[in-house]
């Protein structure tokens, strides 16, 4: 009797780069689903753009080299750096924006370097700090959260002001924009106001801002669920939290007149998704086991000290792609002990 030979490996594996992305974008749907709650629909217009860019900027990257195009269009990874970015824009950025962010990422951070797998940066944030340095102004100018705003626009209305900059009549770009809680705090506290004077502000909740704290809580509910299922490592984000808040904590009870709450840097900005999602990715991040710990807070203790002291009232983007410089040198001084030798 002939059997059947097939080449190894004959355990099929349980995981694939394809099975995890898709469990990446369903852990984003809680926090996606607040900020479109709080935001309003331009978060939706901002996400299809961005996915439909990205798929473009991959199709065209693979066939210049000679690639073939189905494994990677269909492995969701564009699609993941797509939404990671756009979650990060303000909800009217121009569509121009959006499509350079994400082209950028993935043509120059990703295939640049030769694709999934070998480059050094994490796409996402490298194409979201090139927009911020090169449009501060757009990036900066985020809508007030559903409840803090008299202006209503809906599909139709962020359509009109994202793809053709007109806003409704009686109504311009000054009316329909809000200093983030971030920037709110840091920009009071230079003007000499107390953390509890400022926090009586109408855009402050009980956590962090308003309307953010609830997208804070939905990513915080996707990371867990990721956790669970073991699709990313507790290490990043733990070391990540942890780091933040220990330092957070630290200045607050050394000064809570002059330093915020520390639910404000845990519950505010991109923290959640950074901790979770964008920290996480395996390819920019320290591999060993100690090494992500060590990773993890430094991210938190870089993203406290550039809302303190730094020019950005966030410091998420610019701490991940500082500690991707950094993760080759933590893996090699956190390696493993080879069993008998000395480290």
């Amino acid at each position: 009797m002939r059997f059947a030979v097939a080449a190894s490996p004959h355990v099929a594996p349980t995981n694939s780069v394809s099975r995890i992305m898709q469990q990446v974008l369903l852990a984003l749907i809680p926090g996606a689903f607040a900020m479109l709650w709080f935001f309003g629909a331009g978060i939706l217009i901002n996400a299809v753009l961005a996915v439909a860019t990205a798929l473009a900027a991959e199709a065209l990257a693979l066939t210049l080299r000679r690639r073939p195009l189905k494994p990677y269009l269909t492995d969701y990874s564009a699609v993941v750096t797509a939404l990671l970015l756009a979650l990060s824009l303000p909800a009217l950025s121009p569509w121009w924006m959006t499509v350079t962010g994400v082209a950028f990422a993935i043509l120059i951070a990703k295939h640049l370097y030769g694709g999934l797998g070998y480059n050094p940066f994490n796409p996402a944030m490298v194409g979201y700090v090139v927009l911020l340095i090169s449009f501060p102004k757009h990036m900066t100018s985020w809508l007030p959260p559903s409840g803090l705003s008299d202006v209503s626009l809906g599909l139709t209305g962020a359509w009109d002001i994202i793809f053709h900059g007109q806003y409704p009549a009686g109504v311009d770009a000054d009316a329909v924009a809000m200093a983030t809680p971030l920037d709110t705090m840091k920009t009071q506290l230079g003007m000499g106001r107390s953390v509890s004077d400022i926090w009586t502000d109408n855009r402050f909740g009980v956590l962090a801002g308003r309307g953010w704290q609830w997208a804070a809580l939905g990513y915080l509910a996707g990371g867990v669920w990721m956790l669970k299922r073991k699709v990313i490592d507790w290490r990043i984000p733990f070391g990540f939290l942890g780091g933040l808040l220990a330092i957070s904590l630290f200045f607050f009870l050394m000064d809570p007149a002059h330093h915020p709450y520390p639910t404000l840097h845990l519950f505010g900005g991109a923290t959640m998704l950074g901790a979770f999602f964008i920290a996480t990715d395996p390819v920019t991040a320290a591999t060993t086991v100690t090494g992500r710990l060590v990773y993890g807070a430094l991210i938190g203790m870089l993203v406290y000290i550039i809302r303190t002291w730094g020019g950005y009232p966030d410091g998420v983007a610019f701490s991940v792609l500082l500690m991707n410089v950094a993760a080759p040198m933590i893996n090699y001084y956190t390696r493993p002990r080879t069993y008998g030798h000395k480290p």
